[in-house]
């Protein structure tokens, strides 16, 4: 256990001189400001709107922002958010295989399995706690302005994203411990996720489809209720259980 501690030390120490960490909280807080942000300056876009076309005939009538209206810039950021992680966290592994430096923990008696568990660990803790921070100071924000009583299911639909999440890094972690570059590990992880997302336009299919967890605006307006996600939920966690279990054995025979 002690290794393996070291080794989650040895992660979050490159996370930080790499600059990821910063990164991350960065861009995270930017969304969280940004849904707020944009609810309180749409007003004001269509009053310029209606004063631009003031002399064609063309009428924009008042527009009343509520809570609503910040969540529903909150998911839609989210996709982009998550994807940016994606991105920078896809080398966690890959560029250990180009150093070499793998290959001399391994020589020192570092157990394989633990070696995955911390570099799937990290993503994880750095994903929930971004994830976390941007709803908290969102729901701050937007609580301030407006009433947040007006979202329905808020914090299952928070939940089922930051579930999805999880699932692309353990999918993005399985496919770096079967491909030797980044190229290989976003083209597996986006592959699997685009093929989910085309396949969900069979309704038949769709509520079995992790991806579904991304449609937070239709809990939030009510349009859909929390228990027509329970299998989505299901499937994605399992699956992602799936994915970190076989990436252990994977690993273990894979050259160095």
């Amino acid at each position: 256990m002690k290794s393996l501690l070291a080794f989650i030390r040895k992660e979050w120490t490159e996370h930080f001189r790499s600059g990821r960490v910063l990164i991350f909280g960065i861009l995270f807080l930017f969304f969280s400001i940004l849904g707020p942000a944009t609810a309180m300056l749409t007003p004001r876009l269509y009053e310029m709107l209606a004063e631009s076309y003031a002399g064609s005939g063309i009428v924009f009538t008042g527009v009343t922002v509520t809570a609503m209206d910040s969540w529903v810039q909150f998911f839609k950021n989210m996709p982009i958010a998550l994807i940016v992680f994606i991105l920078l966290e896809s080398s966690v592994f890959t560029r250990e295989y180009r150093s070499g430096t793998l290959l001399l923990s391994l020589t020192k008696g570092l157990e394989r399995w633990k070696i995955v568990a911390a570099k799937t660990v990290v993503p994880v803790i750095l994903w929930t706690l971004c994830y976390w921070l941007c709803f908290g100071v969102t729901y701050g924000y937007t609580g301030y302005f407006w009433d947040n009583a007006v979202v329905q299911n808020l914090p299952f639909s928070a939940g089922c994203w930051w579930l999805f999440g999880l699932w692309a890094i353990m999918l993005m972690v399985f496919f770096s411990t079967l491909s030797a570059s980044n190229t290989g590990v976003l083209a597996g992880t986006g592959g699997i996720v685009l093929l989910c997302v085309l396949l969900g336009v069979f309704p038949q299919v769709s509520k079995y489809l992790p991806t579904m967890l991304m449609d937070g605006n239709s809990l939030i307006y009510g349009a859909a209720q929390p228990e027509t996600y329970i299998m989505p939920l299901a499937v994605a966690a399992v699956t992602a259980a799936v994915c970190f279990m076989l990436s252990i054995p994977v690993f273990n025979r894979k050259q160095m």
